[in-house]
């Protein structure tokens, strides 16, 4: 009989996995406990945008008419723990107040939720982003409160999802990673995992430590990989030369590879910041934080992209934003997400608004998040409208809807035809063409 799945937390993460584990054909019962969110889901809808999993959780949440009924959500701890055999943990790490450290507030109380609950065998596996060594106490703390006790096996398997891919990635993965203890917990996570293995996802067997280690390790080395390419662009706009060229040809060469080296505003949202500023923290911790020093001059770079912007917008206006109109075109952290987290486009525009600029935003989908972040912001129901009257237009998310737009169709609603494009994404020739001055971040002004 196959087992049956909870996962506890449906936010971003969960919500995603808790309907693929349901696709894959299993028994699924999510737990949150935000009554509103559980009331949400059980609906059938979902409270972020990600492509695909509105319509990947109707399929398969009971009640919707031509459903599966594989999936169900509740806010009871005593059912999750009655129905499960594996139970993922899927809960929020965000970095804590003031401080580089990881709060491990929400996953503490998950696991302590969880445990008092668990009275037969059953395999708990964290999928959040913990420092390394946490999964050796949490399994500690599961043996000590679970009316179980030994009968409670804990395994790590690290989320590698990427917004506007979350489906895909969770039902096709790259890698599965798992971090366990004995034999029982890997046979069980590979009869979870069959399908995808079974199509040739390679399933990557670890100890603890390591599999808390993967996750960071690889967005530690997708953050100096941004960084690198952004500080190769400071180089460019020193010397006169081309970073996307630059990137093109270094790209060529397969031990670099050409993904993440597209140089812009750098990179924002709700893991790789916080996420490497954790894994610095947790050095320190472990007495080895020179090993990660690299780190605090990727974030700088990182973090220093969205004051250059900030700058050349200045530029463009003579020295000053008093009283100039500034259309700002994106507020996510990236495209096909609605996610504003430690947005560089939404950190911009912020900036440009506290020194005097008055500025229009507009994002296909993360309007309302972003009205909740910056509520002092202008914000214009099309990019049309947010360009009307527009002294500069900033280009500082890479939505497919920029890339489309037409330069001459913009040109007639503007006060003046300038336009900065912070990710290199938009096509420089046809926007010159149509009479605009056109700059891009680390590339010939002409």
């Amino acid at each position: 009989m196959a087992p049956r799945i909870t996962v506890i937390g449906t936010g971003y993460l969960g919500a995603t996995h808790a309907a693929a584990m349901a696709e894959l054909g299993f028994e699924v019962l999510g737990l949150d406990v935000v009554p509103e969110k559980i009331e949400m889901l059980g609906r059938g809808k979902v409270p972020m945008y990600e492509p695909g999993l509105e319509e990947l959780l109707r399929r398969h949440v009971a009640g919707i008419e031509g459903s599966t009924g594989r999936l169900r959500f509740t806010t009871s701890w005593e059912e999750v723990g009655e129905f499960g055999d594996v139970h993922f943990v899927c809960v929020n790490t965000p970095q804590k107040h003031g401080e580089y450290a990881c709060d491990m507030t929400y996953v503490d109380a998950a696991f302590s939720s969880l445990a008092a609950v668990l009275r037969r065998p059953a395999l708990v596996v964290g999928k959040s982003t913990v420092p390394v060594g946490s999964a050796a106490r949490l399994a500690g703390l599961l043996r000590e409160l679970s009316p179980a006790g030994d009968e409670v096996e804990l395994a790590w398997n690290p989320e590698f999802l990427r917004e506007g891919f979350a489906v895909r990635d969770t039902l096709h993965p790259d890698r599965i990673v798992v971090g366990v203890s004995g034999e029982h917990g890997e046979k069980l996570l590979r009869e979870v995992y069959a399908t995808p293995v079974g199509e040739g996802t390679p399933f990557v067997v670890t100890d603890y430590p390591t599999a808390e280690l993967v996750k960071t390790a690889a967005n530690s080395f997708l953050a100096t990989k941004i960084s690198f390419i952004n500080a190769m662009a400071e180089v460019c706009e020193a010397a006169d030369g081309d970073v996307v060229k630059l990137a093109e040809a270094i790209g060529h060469d397969e031990r670099i590879g050409r993904k993440f080296l597209r140089a812009g505003i750098g990179f924002g949202g709700g893991c790789l910041p916080k996420d490497i500023r954790a894994f610095m923290a947790r050095a320190g911790e472990l007495g080895v934080d020179q090993a990660l020093t690299f780190l605090r001059e990727v974030d700088s770079i990182n973090m220093r992209r969205r004051g250059h912007m900030v700058e050349l917008a200045r530029e463009c206006l003579g020295g000053s934003f008093l009283g100039q109109r500034v259309a700002v075109l994106g507020a996510t952290f990236k495209p096909d997400s609605d996610d504003v987290r430690d947005s560089p486009a939404l950190n911009v525009a912020g900036q440009i608004h506290l020194q005097g600029g008055q500025v229009t935003v507009y994002d296909p989908k993360g309007m309302a998040n972003a009205r909740g972040l910056f509520p002092t912001l202008g914000y214009a129901p099309t990019a049309l409208e947010a360009c009307r009257g527009a002294q500069v237009v900033l280009h500082l998310t890479e939505w497919a809807e920029f890339r489309e737009l037409d330069p001459a169709a913009l040109g007639e609603v503007v006060a003046a035809r300038r336009i900065l494009d912070g990710r290199n994404a938009l096509d420089a020739a046809a926007w010159r063409d149509a009479g605009w001055a056109f700059r891009a971040m680390g590339r010939p002004q002409a």
